[in-house]
């Protein structure tokens, strides 16, 4: 059992790239935590796909050991978290769990969008923050530039920045010295009843639901019966330990410490992040503030290729979303596509990574059919329902109004490519809020509709700026607009996995650009086929696809026109049956592609 005075529990925060799970291999390298044998880049990158994209998903954890300068022997926490803005909710309920952060800033990149949004999220948990200036092995690092930026953006004291290298090791010392002289130590009574946060739960085949825990007060051991205070469920503890970054079991955890329990319990969904864990029997009366559970924004829908496969898909879902609180899954049928899921994430990211899982884990091809985010449909009678899929609009007569998510967009970006980025951010129907400086790069707030962000917002931004400018985006509300629903009609039949949400105005070119993809897609049948956008029953736009013909006439040579024109008559005549009777098929690489935006 640790002393509160020697225990120091932090988490590294930084935008995408500038350094932070490099660093935790180092602190963890040079405390001797892992034995250089077993060390490799990114230990706390357990996934392939953390591994291969190069970021970090899932928040982890590690202890550390560190004899100080001063002689006396410290025990580190550090929590390793996400930089993307689509696990925004990993990092805040991590910086619950501990009391300082180091911010890590790339001293050739300098403060990002980020950056900021994390920062936020520690100074809203009441953090110490100790600054940390990566990658100054880099020629192109310019420390005291950076440094007045951290002054000027964020307002936090950089003069006494640490300067350091993760990738050569330069700097790691007084990174761990500043550890622990500059960050507080946790705060905790022993005697005091048992309260205990949860952070985090995943499934593990072999042990149940392992639960990551920071005791706040009292003391955990094993074999104690323990009440978890938002369902009521009671559990008894068979296993504790901590992280090293393998799993090492103690006898007990005490305040301060982070580590893990498992308790036979067989479903995530009973072990709610942010919960409050205390003892059945003389437990605590009041629970922790939790915070709130984490809202999907986007939502698509996921067909298996082989209608075949639906039970594995179902089955790969399912233990998909053990392991993830933030992904929602529901079934729904489509016509063109069969049985699937409509599953919500937290931002286009996630979707990528949660159908590169089921792709590579469980060999399921995919359809993925077109993203979009919760509107609001208020009808005539007063009431509100929530449309997750544009196929199922309610009749437009029922309907007195629509509301769309907007978000308030933070764009930092070098001065040359302001003008591109503030067209883009226009053309997708933006209101500009705010425009300051920050050196030579402007920081653009821009009020969005998040259905334009969630098709190709974040690519098309990267090319106009060549990939200098970040991105960061937060919910703000909703706000009535003029949507309309377009639907795509194939031979006079809806295709409801088509249907999407467009603004009025840029209905007729959304339809227009979507038609003629699919006149190109689709291939020909022997009957000619009409491809149609329309709202309601007025038909925006439309293309033909010609049909295949055998050439009737071929044996008629010379001769009466007569005898031409009867057998092309009959020939309308049974393409006009086929047409009344032929299915299309059109294949699933159509939907694909159809599905892709181009602007």
């Amino acid at each position: 059992m640790t002393e509160l005075s020697r225990i120091r529990n932090f988490s590294i925060v930084a935008h995408i790239d500038h350094g932070k799970s490099t660093l935790a291999d180092r602190l963890i390298q040079s405390t001797g935590t892992v034995q250089d044998r077993d060390m490799k880049e990114q230990l706390l990158d357990s996934m392939d796909i953390e591994r291969e994209r190069g970021i970090t998903i899932k928040a982890n954890t590690v202890r550390i050991d560190y004899k100080a300068d001063d002689g006396q022997t410290y025990v580190l926490n550090l929590i390793d978290t996400p930089g993307h803005v689509d696990f925004a909710y990993e990092v805040s309920r991590s910086m619950r769990a501990v009391e300082g952060s180091l911010l890590v800033v790339d001293s050739t990149q300098g403060v990002e969008a980020q950056t900021l949004a994390n920062v936020y999220h520690a100074l809203d948990a009441d953090h110490e923050i100790v600054p940390v200036l990566n990658k100054i092995d880099l020629p192109a690092a310019d420390c005291d530039r950076v440094a007045a930026q951290i002054e000027d953006v964020i307002g936090i004291d950089a003069s006494d920045a640490i300067r350091v290298s993760a990738k050569t090791g330069i700097g790691i010392h007084e990174t761990l010295e500043a550890i622990v002289k500059r960050l507080p130590a946790p705060k905790g009574d022993r005697n005091a009843p048992l309260t205990a946060m949860l952070v985090d739960s995943w499934y593990d085949a072999y042990l149940g639901v392992v639960v990551l825990v920071r005791i706040m007060d009292g003391v955990l051991k094993k074999g104690d019966r323990i009440t978890m205070m938002q369902n009521g469920s009671v559990h008894q503890v068979d296993r504790i330990g901590v992280f090293r970054p393998q799993m090492q079991n103690v006898d007990q955890l005490g305040p301060g410490e982070i580590g893990f329990i498992t308790a036979q319990i067989k479903q995530v969904r009973d072990t709610r992040v942010g919960d409050t864990i205390t003892h059945e029997k003389k437990g605590a009366t009041k629970a922790l503030p939790g915070f709130k559970p984490s809202q999907p924004v986007v939502f698509c829908g996921l067909f298996p290729v082989d209608s075949s496969e639906f039970e594995d898909l179902r089955d790969a879902i399912e233990k998909l979303a053990l392991n993830d609180a933030s992904f929602t899954y529901e079934m729904e049928t489509s016509a063109a596509l069969g049985f699937g899921f409509r599953c919500g994430f937290l931002g286009l990211l996630h979707l990528e990574v949660i159908r590169d899982r089921i792709e590579r884990e469980y060999d399921i091809d995919l359809i993925t059919t077109a993203p979009s985010v919760i509107y609001h449909v208020y009808l005539r009678d007063g009431t509100m329902k929530e449309l997750h899929n544009p196929a199922d609009m309610p009749d437009l007569t029922y309907v007195d109004h629509l509301e769309e998510p907007r978000i308030k967009a933070t764009i930092l970006v070098p001065d040359d490519y302001l003008g591109d980025v503030l067209k883009l951010c226009q053309d997708r129907r933006g209101v500009q809020m705010d425009l300051t400086y920050a050196g030579s790069r402007a920081m653009v707030v821009y009020d969005l509709p998040l259905n334009e962000v969630v098709f190709d917002f974040y690519d098309r931004l990267k090319s106009v700026t060549k990939g200098y400018a970040s991105f960061d985006y937060q919910l703000t509300g909703y706000q009535e607009d003029n949507l309309v629903k377009m639907s795509i009609l194939v031979n006079d039949e809806p295709v409801d996995a088509l249907s999407i949400m467009v603004h009025r105005e840029r209905a007729e070119m959304r339809g227009r650009s979507m038609v003629e993809k699919l006149k190109e897609l689709i291939p020909r049948h022997m009957f000619k086929i009409p491809i149609q956008a329309a709202i309601g029953g007025k038909v925006i736009a439309r293309e033909t696809l010609a049909a295949l013909r055998k050439d009737v006439t071929a044996k008629c040579y010379g001769g009466d026109a007569t005898r031409k024109r009867k057998l092309l008559d009959k020939q309308k005549a049974g393409k006009k049956k086929m047409r009344q009777f032929g299915k299309v098929e059109i294949p699933q690489q159509a939907f694909i592609n159809a599905l892709k935006m181009d602007t």
